[in-house]
Formats: structure tokens, C-alpha cells, sequence
């Protein structure tokens, strides 16, 4: 993958995956603006169902690391997840398919949720309380992102806004994974251990997905079971009918993918 030295100094088209991934999140987060001024107990309920709690995912509430990266809180916080999304998505975009960025964002925030779990458990193993913070936001799939244009493309230079320097993307990578290492020292141990989770999940994405990604392999995988059926069916059929042809005194071949083998046979020799 070649790398890159331009300096990124505006944002990237929106289209395609970053589009998805920015409405998405954008709707969520007014369907939950709307209902917080409306039913505040209804939206308790809802971010405590949709949020990732450990406690709660191992009590079967098994939907909530599908939802969690959609349950966005604040303001601020929110308009920077949603920056963060447009502009690293949209540049990943310009590179990759729109599946394998779709891909790497999904990969990234499951294995955020699955780190969140594996610090937890090691916490429960250990005789330690681990501090109740319910994981929510699309920040897993952020430092999906910005591990893998650190790796791919490490040397784009990007402004850091409102500031007029620039700064490489390899070392945006660093001072990120810096500052999730730097919580694991703090109550927020959870969200830090997390963050390396989904920084961890998008790296083996990258090296091991393919270039289209996960989307094209379950195709690939549909279609071959299809025509693997199709296969058998036709050479079911191909040994019925030749056990048929025997008992009328002929004899008729086909191969192993139930074509017949003496198609060239003058018409003499064809039964009627």
C-alpha cells in the first residue's frame, strides 16, 4: 500500500460508507435528544439497554455490542465522533471499497465490546472492582480508523484544528494509543482497555481481511454452498437417470458434475 505525504487540509466526500456511518449515528443520536426531553425514564431505559455493560451482556443482553457504537451522549462529544467519522471514513474511502471500510468499522467496534468484557472478567478472576462505566459511542471504530491510516498511510500530514500545525498520521496513531494506555492507570481502566481493543481489531483487520471486505467473503462463501447444491443435485439426477437408461437397454455416462460424456454420439445410436 503506497504511502502518502500530502497534507489533508480539507474534509474528505461524503459518500458512500462515511455517509452511512455519519446519518446512521446522527439519528440515533436526535431519536435519543427527542426522547430525553419526552420520557426521561424512557430514555434511561434505552441507553441502559443499548449501552455495553459487561455485567449485563453476560446476563444475556448479547445485543448490546451491536448497539453501543449507536448510543451517543453529549453534544461536544458526539459532533466530534461525528467529525471524526466523516473525515477518517471519507479518507479511508478514496483507498479502499465501501464494504471494507464498513467492514473495518464493524470489526473495530466488536472488538472494543470484547475487550471491554475480557478486562472485566479478568477484573472478576482477580478479586477486583472494576468501576461501572457503560461503553457507548463510535469511538472503537474511530481508533480502528486511525490505527489503520497510521499503518497504511503514516506519512499524511493533518492539520490539527484550530491550531496552523500539521501533524503526521503515524504519530496521531501513537499519541492515541498513548492516551488509552495512559487510562488503564486511571478509573477509566475499562475505557481505555477498550479503546486498545478496537485499535487491536482493526490492525488484525487490515492484515488479515480482504481488500473488499468480510461482506465479499460471506458472498463467496453463499455462492459456493448454492452451486455446491446445484452440483449434487444434478448428479443425483445424472445417476437416476442412468439406472433409467439401463433399464431400457442403454447405457449413458456422465462426469462428475453430471454432464453426459456421449454427447457425440450420431443419432443412430440414440434412443428414441
Amino acid at each position: 500500500m503506497p504511502r502518502i505525504g500530502a497534507t489533508q487540509l480539507s474534509f474528505p466526500s461524503f459518500r458512500g460508507a462515511t455517509r452511512l456511518l455519519v446519518l446512521t449515528n446522527l439519528v440515533a443520536f436526535f431519536l435519543l435528544l427527542i426522547l430525553g426531553s419526552t420520557n426521561e425514564d424512557l430514555f434511561r431505559w434505552l441507553v441502559l439497554h443499548g449501552a455495553f455493560i459487561p455485567q449485563a451482556f453476560l446476563h444475556w443482553w448479547i445485543w448490546q455490542p451491536l448497539t453501543y457504537s449507536f448510543v451517543q451522549l453529549g453534544i461536544t462529544s458526539t459532533l466530534l465522533s461525528l467529525l471524526g467519522l466523516w473525515f477518517l471514513a471519507g479518507f479511508l474511502e478514496n483507498f479502499h471499497e465501501r464494504d471494507w471500510v464498513l467492514s473495518l468499522y464493524a470489526v473495530s467496534v466488536l472488538a472494543t465490546a470484547a475487550a471491554g468484557l475480557v478486562i472485566y472478567l479478568g477484573h472478576v478472576a482477580l478479586g477486583y472492582a472494576l468501576p461501572e462505566i457503560p461503553l457507548t459511542g463510535s469511538f472503537g471504530g474511530l481508533f480502528g480508523f486511525i490505527v489503520v491510516i497510521g499503518v497504511l498511510y503514516g506519512d499524511m500530514e493533518f492539520m490539527l484544528f484550530p491550531l496552523p500545525i500539521s501533524i503526521k498520521a503515524r504519530y496521531v496513531a501513537i499519541i492515541a494509543g498513548l492516551v488509552a494506555t495512559a487510562y488503564l492507570f486511571s478509573s477509566m481502566r475499562l475505557y481505555g482497555f477498550a479503546q486498545l481493543g478496537g485499535a487491536l481489531g482493526g490492525f488484525l483487520f487490515m492484515r488479515m481481511a480482504p481488500r473488499r471486505g468480510i461482506s465479499l467473503v460471506f458472498s463467496e462463501k453463499w455462492y459456493g454452498m448454492r452451486n455446491g447444491y446445484y452440483r449434487w443435485k444434478r448428479r443425483r439426477a445424472a445417476k437416476k437417470f442412468e439406472v433409467y437408461m439401463r433399464s431400457q437397454g442403454r447405457t449413458v455416462k456422465f462426469d462428475g458434475s453430471g454432464k453426459q460424456l456421449d454427447k457425440d454420439h450420431d443419432d443412430k445410436k440414440r434412443w428414441n
